[in-house]
């Protein structure tokens, strides 16, 4: 069972910032590192590695010389960042709940086990949600996970609280996913469930999320109501190919686009 009652010191003033921003309005300016160093007795990397954590979920805005901002809420998750619902719900100043729809524990089926790398048959928790914002439907999620997870998963409160929340203080401690995104439309299940009509557009998100030994535990696809939820992409511009560009030397122009 790995310990999950220890956290670094900046992931502990992060918290702390996270609830105050919570408070606060856009545009209200947050402490310096060097008032944050004052205040809880750290070195300024640890204070600026908290800073910097709830920067890059949007939550604040450093600028040069004047200091750190509450940001203007976004409604749109930064794709290469997993936030848990509940908190990206609590950063918008949204409530978050869930509706528990399935909640069981049955044998895998050959997709399944594919996804979860086990063999078929064996358990998994069949785990399925709809997801709300003050009391607005957002998203239904279907989740399976390996059978280890049975215990804490079958006897958690997932309508007010958080499953991944639940799995790290079982001891579960996720690291990092894949996933893909595509587009689809509601069919007459999601219509009724999220409120839709038949053949609205869904963003659809499908990730699987392994443990700091790369064993894989759970297996989700989010289907959301496309109008209500978005994602911010961010990514390298690849250069020109070598022998593109001294092709394009070599005849004196240049390549324009």
């Amino acid at each position: 069972m790995t310990d999950v009652s220890y956290r670094p010191q900046y992931r502990q003033i992060e918290q702390v910032l996270r609830e105050r921003v919570s408070a606060l309005q856009p545009g209200e300016r947050l402490p310096s590192d060097a008032e944050l160093c004052s205040e809880f007795g750290v070195s300024r990397m640890t204070a600026r590695n908290a800073m910097q954590r709830l920067a890059e979920d949007g939550l604040i805005s450093r600028e040069p010389g004047r200091g750190s901002f509450v940001a203007e809420p976004s409604v749109h998750r930064r794709a290469n960042r997993l936030m848990t619902f509940s908190h990206e719900m609590h950063r918008l100043g949204r409530v978050p709940s869930s509706r528990v729809l399935t909640r069981v524990i049955r044998p895998s089926t050959v997709e399944e086990a594919t996804s979860l790398a086990i063999p078929r048959g064996q358990p998994i928790v069949h785990l399925r949600r709809l997801r709300l914002a003050d009391d607005e439907p957002i998203a239904l999620e279907t989740a399976v996970l390996i059978g280890a997870c049975a215990a804490a998963v079958m006897t958690a409160d997932l309508a007010h609280g958080s499953l991944h929340e639940t799995l790290a203080r079982a001891g579960f401690v996720l690291r990092r996913g894949t996933g893909t995104i595509d587009a689809a439309t509601a069919t007459a299940e999601d219509a009724r469930l999220l409120a839709l009509r038949p053949g609205d557009p869904l963003l659809v998100e499908r990730r699987v999320i392994v443990d700091g030994h790369g064993r894989r535990i759970e297996s989700t696809e989010s289907r959301y109501a496309a109008a209500r939820y978005g994602l911010v992409v961010q990514f390298d511009v690849e250069g020109p190919d070598p022998g593109v560009a001294g092709a394009a030397r070599g005849s004196g122009r240049g390549v324009h686009r």
